[in-house]
């Protein structure tokens, strides 16, 4: 059998992840899982266009992985992160909120207005507070922790925090199937799950797509491009900063070999 019939795209690339997002029974059974509420209790969901409209031309443009709607109008937006950013609170903050002002037929009444919930998939480790793969922030008062407002709502997931021991939660075995990379890792995910079941078997199929083969790959290839650009620009910082300490110490009379010995430190 041709080696290429084996191959199959990784999940938490973010082309992956849509195309498996535009089927309607894997979006309820994500959704059910992270927001830990039964598939029953969300009768539907519609996608949105992703890209956030711009009031003002210099204004930042929000782009969103995947953008939708609830049958009760929350609107949700899922987005995979496969580098690491240190302001990404700030982003899902600015996204969450956008979302919020730019909700159609408000008519001005701040009681019209829609819950927004953001779902921010990481492939790194950004709470270092906790241990846990997945928090939940909504904004509340500082001394007693009551709810100020329940209109916005942020799931983090992190990664590479999933324990190997599981935890019987549909969550778990959906992040498994994320991070799988073999076909016995998709396939033991989604043994006892049938939206994941589901998921596995659209990503099959755009894995045997010639034509989203061809964007999976320029995709993944364009964050491969991203990282080894990040990894270069902070090697040459780095060296930049060394070379101007030494010449400051130099300044200062430091000798040589003083300046090498700090430098190891």
């Amino acid at each position: 059998m041709p080696e290429q019939e084996y191959f199959i795209m990784s999940p938490k690339v973010d082309f992956a992840f849509k195309e498996i997002m535009f089927n309607g029974k894997v979006r309820k059974g994500f959704i059910s899982a992270v927001l830990n509420i039964p598939v029953s209790e969300i009768k539907e969901t519609v996608l949105k266009n992703a890209n956030l409209p711009k009031n003002h031309e210099d204004e930042k443009q929000g782009i969103l992985d995947v953008y939708l709607t609830m049958n009760d109008d929350t609107e949700i937006d899922i987005e995979i992160q496969l580098s690491y950013m240190a302001t990404w609170a700030e982003r899902s903050a600015f996204y969450v909120s956008k979302m919020l002002v730019e909700q159609p037929n408000i008519n001005k009444l701040y009681s019209n207005f829609k819950k927004c919930i953001g779902i921010n998939i990481l492939d790194f480790n950004y709470i270092s507070e906790t241990e846990r793969f997945h928090t939940v922030y909504h904004i509340r008062e500082d001394s007693e922790n009551f709810c100020y407002t329940d209109i916005m709502e942020w799931h983090l997931i992190e990664l590479p925090k999933l324990p190997k021991n599981e935890d019987g939660t549909d969550l778990y075995d959906w992040i498994k199937f994320l991070k799988a990379e073999k076909k016995e890792e998709f396939e033991m995910a989604a043994k006892n799950n049938e939206y994941i079941k589901e998921a596995y078997d659209q990503l099959e199929i755009i894995s045997q797509d010639e034509e989203k083969r061809m964007e999976y790959n320029a995709r993944q290839k364009a964050i491969w491009d991203y990282n080894t650009l990040m990894e270069e620009n902070y090697i040459r910082g780095r060296a930049e900063r060394e070379n101007e300490i030494i010449h400051k110490l130099r300044a200062l009379g430091i000798s040589e070999s003083q300046i090498m010995e700090a430098l190891k430190n």
